[in-house]
């Protein structure tokens, strides 16, 4: 038997960006069994063979199939087949030397549950994140997930500071940098060579590219359309490229505000798009306006200003030290975000420390050195 086995648990498509690189790095220690789980949290038809190839990762070793619902249904699914899982596996959890989690969705504070209750190492990539805003589910996930990891790896330095305020020991926090970031430099080449851009009748530096999908942002219809004004009067001078997620097409229809959207020539709508092509669209835009908190992230690398519609973020280094600035849903201060981006006075954006493309291997040798 190797001297030591992880579990490494995802359920949603975002999770396998950011735990790709991780089971990269492992490969480099011979005495390291890893099982990669998907507990099927998010039911997406994308995860294709494609996807894993464009990932560089196998499939998942086993995909529990446990499926959408609300958060405490989903929840109370997840617990007892993650347990079932690490007893099948792991003799009763007692042979696993760790779960290793990421992100903040369901299944990352599940996992944490099911392990923490059967002894089992917790160990929290991306921990330490902080919105302070207890109404985004994402952040009880957090809250809960960091309480019971053994070991917590952590982004950015504010992370640092928010879990010693929360009475985590020094030596149990590891800042290591973003491993989210691990995937998009490795692939940014290979991205580079799509014709996506191409298929969408834009050139490099010429267009922006809009996610929406958060209920502060979709859910009102006078919100959303305010915004869709304001996008509506950037596509004259700047194309769009705006891949729809269901949510906000759902909403769209049900406000009567497609037809809106659709008499907008410069906005090009588009279905969701793979990982590649969608790196393509981002690192190649001149800006990108989003609720997405991973966009935050990846903007900030690829040094695109960013107009984030939240009003808080768990990622204050994009907005500090990056090229993130939160407009909340604001319309207002979106045009006039737009109007700096378009007039070349938006303010200077530099990498966080760390995030250069190597956090996977920090982690690695962190829990290839022992169990805890």
């Amino acid at each position: 038997m190797p001297d030591l086995r992880y579990a490494f648990i995802v359920g949603a498509r975002p999770n396998f960006v950011k735990i790709a690189p991780i089971l990269r790095a492992f490969a480099a220690y011979a005495h390291v069994q890893t099982r990669l789980v998907h507990t099927g949290q998010h039911y997406d038809k994308a995860l294709s063979d494609v996807f894993f190839e464009e990932l560089e990762i196998p499939r998942p070793d086993e995909s529990l199939g446990v499926g959408s619902g609300s958060h405490g249904q989903q929840t109370g699914k997840l617990i007892p087949a993650l347990e079932d899982m690490l007893v099948r596996n792991y003799g009763g959890g007692g042979e696993c030397s760790g779960v290793v989690v990421v992100g903040d969705v369901n299944s990352t504070m599940a996992a944490a549950l099911a392990a923490a209750k059967l002894n089992v190492p917790v160990h929290h990539v991306e921990a330490g994140l902080r919105s302070f805003d207890r109404t985004m589910p994402e952040e009880i996930n957090r809250l809960v997930t960091d309480a019971l990891s053994d070991r917590l790896f952590v982004s950015e330095p504010e992370g640092v500071e928010n879990l010693r305020r929360e009475g985590r020991d020094d030596d149990r926090v590891h800042l290591v940098g973003n491993v989210m970031i691990d995937t998009l430099l490795r692939r940014l080449p290979a991205a580079h060579g799509r014709d996506t851009l191409a298929r969408h009748e834009v050139t490099p530096g010429g267009y922006g590219v809009v996610t929406l999908h958060r209920p502060s942002n979709v859910d009102d219809p006078e919100t959303l359309s305010a915004i869709l004004d304001v996008l509506t009067r950037t596509a004259e001078r700047l194309p769009l490229v705006f891949p729809v997620h269901p949510r906000t097409a759902a909403r769209l229809e049900e406000f009567g505000l497609k037809a809106k959207l659709d008499a907008a020539p410069g906005i090009k709508q588009a279905g969701p798009a793979a990982y590649l092509d969608f790196l393509c669209l981002t690192s190649q835009a001149k800006l990108i306006v989003t609720d997405s908190g991973g966009l935050q992230e990846e903007s900030t690398v690829l040094k695109v200003p960013c107009l984030t519609m939240r009003a808080n973020t768990e990622r204050p280094v994009t907005v500090t030290e990056g090229s993130s600035t939160l407009v909340s849903n604001d319309a207002a201060a979106l045009a006039e975000g737009i109007e700096q981006v378009l007039g070349g006075t938006y303010k200077p954006g530099r990498v966080p420390e760390l995030w250069d493309g190597k956090a996977a291997e920090r982690i690695a040798a962190v829990l290839a050195e022992s169990a805890v």
